[in-house]
């Protein structure tokens, strides 16, 4: 058992039989009023997204989580396909279970599955950051810096961040994971 304070993003418990996993924790102190935990969590099995309020001393049970290095191979309609490194065992994993992370998804990514001690497979770790294609940008502008304001731009994976005016379709990116925003040419 562990106290809500103690929960941080990527962590997983159980509650109610459901698998939880953290995506945010803020720690937030009002003016008046006790201490609380403010949190977004995903429900594993079902994919929804809740923004839930908990005391600090509120205790939950964590889910130990095992890795496995893994590679992402394709998509069939709603269904991402993985394969283990080492046994070349693949699995499949829902959009639903993958959420906003299937915006980083190239062929032949290296991520690591994540899987319960009973071996249910729960979601999929992303690198810190991923190189992407620009499929659709507005035109560079000369003499552009990095400081300007920026502009949208389409990624082959349908992934839409803003970029310095100085790119152009067709520049490879790298671009960060945990944030979904641009980092620097490839």
């Amino acid at each position: 058992m562990v106290q809500a304070i103690d929960l941080k993003k990527g962590m997983v418990f159980t509650q109610e039989g459901k698998l939880i996993r953290v995506l945010a924790a803020n720690h937030h102190k009002p003016g008046k009023g006790n201490t609380v935990m403010q949190m977004d969590l995903r429900d594993v099995r079902a994919g929804s997204v809740v923004h839930k309020t908990m005391r600090p001393s509120e205790k939950v049970e964590l889910v130990e989580v095992t890795k496995k290095k893994s590679q992402y191979l394709y998509r069939e309609g709603d269904s991402f396909t993985f394969m283990d490194t080492e046994t070349y065992e693949q699995y499949e994993v829902s959009a639903d279970q993958l959420g906003d992370d299937k915006n980083y998804l190239m062929p032949n990514i290296e991520v690591s599955l994540e899987f319960t001690d009973s071996g249910e497979l729960i979601g999929v770790e992303l690198p810190a950051t991923v190189t992407l294609t620009v499929v659709e940008t507005q035109p560079g502008i000369k003499g552009a810096t990095v400081t300007g304001s920026g502009k949208p731009a389409k990624m082959e994976t349908g992934l839409v961040v803003n970029v310095p005016d100085f790119i152009n379709e067709g520049d490879k990116l790298i671009i960060s994971t945990s944030e979904g925003n641009y980092k620097s040419r490839a």
